[in-house]
Formats: C-alpha cells, structure tokens, sequence
C-alpha cells in the first residue's frame, strides 16, 4: 500500500465513522479498533489502548485520539487527515439538523431523534469499554485497583482527577 493509499484509506474510514459517532467519537471507538488494529494491522491492542489513554489524558478536545491514531500510521499528514475526516461530515451534519429543527421549534421529531438515540449512544460506549479493557494490564493488582475505582465512583463523590493521580502513582510505584 502506497503512502496515499493509507492516507485515502484512513480519510475515507473516518469520514464514514464520523456519520456514526452518535454520542461523540469515542462511541465508534470499537470499530476503530477493528479497522486499525484487526483489519489493516496498524498497530497492537496495546498501542491503540495506549494511544487512546495518552489523548484523554491531555488536555484539548475528546477526539484527540483520532488525531494519535493518523499519527501512528500515517505521520503527520495522517494526523490531518483523520482529524478533518471525523469532524468535517458529523459538523455538517449538526449544523444541518439545527437549521432543520431550528425551522419549527415546535416540532416534535427533534426531541423524539435525540431520545430515540440516548440508548445507541450508551450501547457503543460500553462496547468501547470493553475493547479499551483488552489492551490493558491485565494482573491481580491492576484489576483490584479498577475495581476500587469503579466503587469509588459509583458510591462517593470524590472527584475521577483524584482516581487518575492514584492510578499513576500506583503505575510508578509498581515499576520502580
């Protein structure tokens, strides 16, 4: 495959996810996974749950990642090119359904669309979660401390900041 192949290739792929990510990008995050990590053999589970991690963990906008991922395969130029991929037609189409829906504000189908879409939304991102969870460390310790986690934010309302700081002192700790 030519460099422009893979460019093409990665335009095309997330410009037509962009239409799906109900919910943001991370919704299709399991089919990135599959076309970059399954299909095309781009990178390793861990490289993708790594790459994913390092870009919520900076500061900026959620979709970061998509931008890690055209890095990875593609340099910079493919950091471009999926960026503009997955924003471009999902902005299109926002901007279009606010005109639209804009037109009648008593129109009932906008509301009932955005209803309709709360449980595809929740679907894709537990089907994220679950791809993430494959690519991570899988020992006694790590699975403790998600476990710990998953308490503390279920049952408290202590901040998730506080969960990172803990989990990367707890990574650092265990490496030394």
């Amino acid at each position: 495959m030519t460099p422009l192949d893979v460019l093409l290739s990665l335009g095309w792929y997330f410009a037509s996810v962009s239409l799906l990510a109900i919910g943001g990008a991370s919704s299709v995050l399991p089919d990135m996974h599959r076309f970059l990590v399954e299909t095309n053999a781009w990178m390793t589970n861990e490289q993708f749950a790594a790459l994913y991690a390092i870009s919520q963990a900076a500061p900026g906008p959620n979709v970061l990642f998509v931008a890690l991922f055209g890095w990875h395969v593609a340099g910079v130029l493919g950091a471009w090119v999926t960026m503009l991929a997955i924003s471009a037609p999902s902005a299109i189409a926002a901007v279009a359904f606010e005109i639209f829906a804009g037109r009648n504000p008593q129109a009932r189908w906008p509301g009932l669309l955005r209803r309709g879409l709360a449980p595809l939304t929740i679907g894709l991102l537990l089907s994220t979660g679950v791809i993430l969870a494959r690519g991570v460390d899988h020992s006694v310790v790590a699975l403790c401390f998600t476990a710990v986690a998953l308490l503390v934010t279920l049952l408290t309302r202590v901040s998730p900041l506080w969960l990172i700081v803990a989990g990367a002192v707890l990574g650092v700790a265990l490496q030394l």
